[in-house]
């Protein structure tokens, strides 16, 4: 990135926020795996953003969030452009059944803020790490649910620097993914609950946990899961029938606790990462004609 596109971008961005040059993205995904990024952008509001976003359009610059790096595998060449983050906007508000919740907000503050009011419905983010952006835009969930049972809308700035509203239907949610564009920047959205006893809520939210704490990898950095569910299965059960349970490239390794985790065991790079998914994938589809989908996303450049 020029020494002038810096400047422009400090000076949009203003008091209100902060930015980072090359900063190294394998500090922001939980993989802790990633080349640097050209500019990591931490406004404090949608206004700072949006000035930051018309100033990269008018210059060429490319920029996409990132929430908590939670399911995000960056390249080792690392990211061009911008990346935005919003730890900065992390608000949460409730009013009656309806909770207005900024995307840089953890899944797990929304789910205490709606428990200690007693608003049920997202109970499935029991255990379920990154942000409410991020969330937004994967369809995070689980056997509980996902956001697009409770979402009414979605807010955010596309990459000309505009704020766009979009309804539950104009999200395209479906299985962990959704038709928001990947160039808009998610900043915050309108969740629909309903009443429910608190007791209820903790104890399914305590069913849902335990049940994850049982099945999973823990201490070791990871995305979660790995790869999407085919249809009627599961991609755990598949890659465990292959016997790839603890195979291993570089660093990178086939949890020996649950096989749809790929785990960075020790100082794995990008490279390793995909190379056991690509070993995993053909294994699956020689012995069952499937070809697993990633459910984690891979952006970046190689080294």
């Amino acid at each position: 990135m020029r020494d002038d596109d810096k400047q422009a971008i400090v000076d949009a961005l203003g008091p209100a926020g902060a930015v980072k040059f090359e900063e190294p993205m394998s500090r922001h995904t939980t993989l802790r795996i990633g080349g640097p990024v050209d500019a990591w952008v931490e406004p404090d509001g949608v206004e700072a953003l949006a000035r930051v976003r018309r100033v990269c359009a008018e210059r060429g610059i490319v920029g996409r969030a990132f929430g908590s790096g939670s399911n995000l595998l960056v390249r080792d060449g690392g990211v061009r452009g911008v990346a935005f983050s919003l730890k900065k906007m992390t608000g949460v508000r409730v009013d009656g059944a309806e909770i207005t919740v900024e995307a840089g907000a953890s899944t797990g503050k929304l789910l205490k803020v709606a428990t200690e009011h007693e608003l049920g419905g997202v109970e499935f983010l029991g255990g379920v790490p990154g942000t409410v952006g991020g969330g937004m835009i994967m369809n995070a969930g689980t056997y509980l649910g996902e956001f697009k049972d409770v979402t009414v809308e979605v807010r955010a700035v596309d990459d000309k620097g505009a704020v766009v509203v979009r309804d539950n239907a104009g999200c395209g949610f479906r299985y962990r993914h959704s038709d928001i564009p990947a160039a808009d920047v998610v900043t915050g959205a309108l969740l629909r609950l309903k009443t429910r006893p608190r007791g209820e809520i903790e104890q399914a939210v305590r069913d849902l946990r335990d049940r994850r704490k049982s099945r999973e990898p823990h201490g070791v950095p990871n995305a979660g899961s790995i790869f999407k569910n085919p249809p009627n299965d599961y991609a755990g059960r598949l890659i465990e029938a292959c016997g790839l349970k603890g195979r291993r490239v570089g660093g990178a390794e086939v949890s020996p606790v649950h096989a749809n985790w790929l785990v960075n065991a020790d100082g794995a790079t990008a490279k390793d990462f995909l190379e056991l998914v690509e070993i995993v994938r053909a294994a699956v589809v020689e012995r069952f004609g499937i070809r697993l989908e990633l459910e984690v996303k891979v952006v970046g450049e190689d080294s």
